[in-house]
């Protein structure tokens, strides 16, 4: 009797799994072609592209469904606490959760010992001290933007929006807050967790030059306090 013809299911290794989601930190959440490359140099695991995005995204938010629209890019807010842009910035063992207003150029940052998405809640609690209600929120598809900070952000926005992954001009200004906040506060100096306390005094310290003292060119020179006082409704 002839055995039936048809592709069967393959599972990929547990092990090979785990080297994706490794490769994907320690190269700077680099695509998929790229996990390819270092899979088969390292380990010599030969898996197609597919196969990596597939295992991608079981934990990242890099692809939607062709019949799920992300939404609108609002790349700059038309008014304050329209759009909120958040990030991270691994600073070695320490992460800063960034996230900034569009459109007063506004910002909050909370470091934290882990990048998960509990951290993540957390840093968003105390951010929308600092901002309030914020009608929408947009991140990028790191896994601490998923399950606890989502469902927290659900509770106090209207929309969340994942950027497309590799588009750097969707989260332009949080990506350009991150370069002044290591160059003109953190630098590129890879801290311990003991450092957290005294680190984030230091980018307290910093925030408050940067919002009161700092004038901004896109602002037309005045500091984001003073141009988010000029708008008050």
């Amino acid at each position: 009797m002839n055995a039936k013809k048809g592709h069967r299911k393959r599972k990929t290794d547990a092990v090979i799994t785990e080297r994706v989601y490794a490769i994907r930190e320690e190269k700077r959440r680099c695509c998929g072609q790229k996990i390819k490359f270092y899979l088969k140099r390292d380990y010599g695991d030969d898996l197609s592209v597919s196969t990596v995005y597939r295992i991608l995204n079981k934990r990242y938010l890099l692809r939607k469904r062709k019949n799920e629209k992300r939404g609108k890019v609002l790349r700059r807010g038309e008014k304050p606490r329209q759009v909120l842009q958040v990030d991270t910035v691994d600073l070695g063992s320490i992460y800063a959760f960034t996230a900034i207003d569009t459109f007063t150029r506004e910002v909050s940052v909370i470091l934290k010992e882990r990048l998960t998405a509990k951290a993540g809640e957390e840093a968003l609690s105390e951010q929308l001290k600092f901002f309030g209600y914020v009608e929408r929120i947009q991140r990028d598809g790191g896994h601490e933007f998923r399950r606890e900070w989502e469902k927290a952000a659900r509770r106090c926005t209207q929309k969340i929006r994942t950027a497309k992954p590799y588009k750097k001009n969707e989260q332009a200004f949080i990506e350009r807050f991150n370069g002044i906040l290591r160059r003109e506060c953190v630098g590129w100096i890879k801290y311990r967790r003991t450092d957290l306390p005294w680190l984030q005094e230091k980018v307290n310290v910093f925030l408050t030059y940067y919002h009161y003292d700092r004038p901004h060119m896109g602002l037309e020179m005045l500091t984001p306090h003073q141009f988010a006082m000029s708008h008050l409704t």
